[in-house]
């Protein structure tokens, strides 16, 4: 951890510019640039709750807002991810040239989606505020499910970056899973609806992260927002930790054979 520290100690410049460039690329030849980090999720959610309203909102209080929490954190997680696969690639004339921590690439991209992540998580508590949920001081512990899924994301990173430079198809395949995922998510529907096959969701860290959210600001099952329980903590917590210890190992074991496969 102290190697990693003084990495970006001495790279800080270069990171803060790539940062920049992830951001700034993003939003590239576009009429209405940064506007779009705040006009995507909501336009989801529109789309949403116009369409699922009527088949799963009867039964849900706030379902914007429970909406909006299973968006908010599956945009998140989707552009992470995605943007953290092809990060290597995307760099490959950079680190081919000159002598760079390749993981750097992967940390800037993961930076700009962060960014992202809190330029709308700002108007979600706009949106709370005007569905009449109470912000309290509770929602400071939403720092734990945040944190959680930075750490996540940025493991499923590492493992996604290292394959796809040697396995182009992976792109395809992660596309596809993240299909599969985003209705195993439970974002648009209440999971309490299977009765006893509702904690199979929790097999789903995506899930749980947005379960941890759901509680915090709305409560879930009719009851109180309320901070889950401890062993809720340490699975939300612990899928962070062995996702980002398998990325690491994953991404240390194949770093060498990069340059051979660019």
């Amino acid at each position: 951890m102290t190697r990693i520290v003084e990495t970006f100690r001495r790279h800080r410049f270069l990171f803060t510019e790539l940062v920049k460039r992830d951001f700034k690329k993003k939003y590239k030849r576009t009429y209405l640039g940064m506007l779009w980090s705040l006009l995507s999720p909501l336009l989801t959610l529109l789309v949403m709750r116009v369409v699922f309203t009527r088949f799963f909102g009867n039964n849900i209080e706030h379902y914007t807002i429970y909406l909006f929490c299973g968006n908010i954190v599956w945009a998140y997680f989707s552009d992470a991810t995605n943007g953290g696969m092809s990060s290597l690639m995307d760099n490959s004339a950079v680190f081919s040239k000159i002598n760079v921590p390749k993981y750097l690439f992967l940390f800037s991209r993961n930076v700009s989606s962060l960014i992202n992540f809190s330029l709308t998580f700002v108007v979600f508590l706009i949106f709370c505020i005007i569905d009449g949920v109470t912000i309290t001081p509770l929602f400071l512990m939403l720092i734990v499910p945040i944190l959680c899924l930075v750490i996540f994301n940025i493991g499923v990173g590492l493992v996604l970056s290292a394959m796809f430079i040697f396995f182009r198809d992976v792109q395809y395949l992660w596309s596809v899973f993240l299909t599969l995922l985003l209705y195993l998510s439970a974002i648009f529907y209440n999971p309490a609806q299977f009765g006893e096959l509702e904690k199979f969701f929790l097999l789903n860290p995506v899930y749980v992260y947005i379960k941890y959210f759901r509680s915090i600001v709305i409560g879930v099952g009719g009851g109180a927002p309320c901070i889950p329980s401890l062993p809720y903590n340490l699975l939300a917590v612990g899928y962070a930790v062995v996702v980002f210890l398998i990325g690491f190992l994953i991404y240390k074991k194949m770093n060498h054979k990069f340059l051979y496969y660019i």
